[in-house]
């Protein structure tokens, strides 16, 4: 049995094909789906890899690596065997214990993500946030950096901690000051930007994530 870069088994005859349909899906006894998008996650942050650079050392495609880690893949045992292998652990390992995962966070579980290196720091505060409604990060803009995105599905919310920021929304721009926050729905192009003489600091939420 050989398994293509997509992580879904290459077998031949039908019932084969039933099999390798079965651990594409990630089925377990009683037909439980395998939810390991926010392990896997969790692990290649912790071990400062791309996406891509995952997929390279478990010989599978970015594609489904993205896919997967938002939970909308599920993975055969083997393509399984393969990522864990690439973030040096194993199958026991990785199960382990699932139910008896924190829900409150500190220092320690907090992401410096490379996600918009255009701003000092962006931190994400829950570890897996990206497979929840959503996903608050802490970030940092110095004078002149911002953050633009392109419209999308979801709303936006924002806590000025320091400083202050212009949020622009569309065409309307309005300032954001210390204690004060921002919200709107995301189907409008939108940006933070920091164009004053000192840094700004915002906790800063999207859902659902788009971080």
């Amino acid at each position: 049995m050989s398994e293509d870069k997509n992580g879904v088994s290459a077998v031949s005859g039908n019932a084969s094909r039933a099999g390798a349909n079965d651990a594409a899906d990630g089925s377990k006894s009683g037909g439980e789906i395998w939810q390991v998008g926010e392990r896997i996650h969790d692990l290649r942050m912790s071990f400062g890899l791309t996406q891509e650079e995952l997929a390279d050392r478990s010989n599978l495609t970015k594609g489904f690596i993205s896919q997967l880690e938002r939970d909308l893949s599920s993975p055969s045992l083997e393509s399984l065997v393969g990522i864990l292998r690439a973030l040096d652990t194993d199958i026991v390992a990785f199960f382990k214990d699932q139910d008896k995962e924190d829900f409150v966070f500190g220092d320690g579980d907090v992401i410096s993500s490379d996600t918009y290196p255009e701003v000092a720091e962006f931190r994400l505060l829950v570890p897996g946030g990206a497979n929840c409604n959503l996903e608050p990060a802490l970030v940092t803009f110095e004078p002149g950096q911002e953050i633009a995105e392109p419209s999308h599905m979801g709303e936006e919310y924002g806590y000025v901690l320091e400083g202050k920021v212009a949020v622009t929304w569309g065409e309307r721009q309005q300032t954001a000051g210390r204690g004060q926050s921002f919200y709107f729905v995301a189907d409008r192009a939108h940006k933070l930007s920091n164009p004053f003489p000192k840094s700004a600091k915002v906790l800063w939420v999207s859902s659902p994530p788009s971080f």
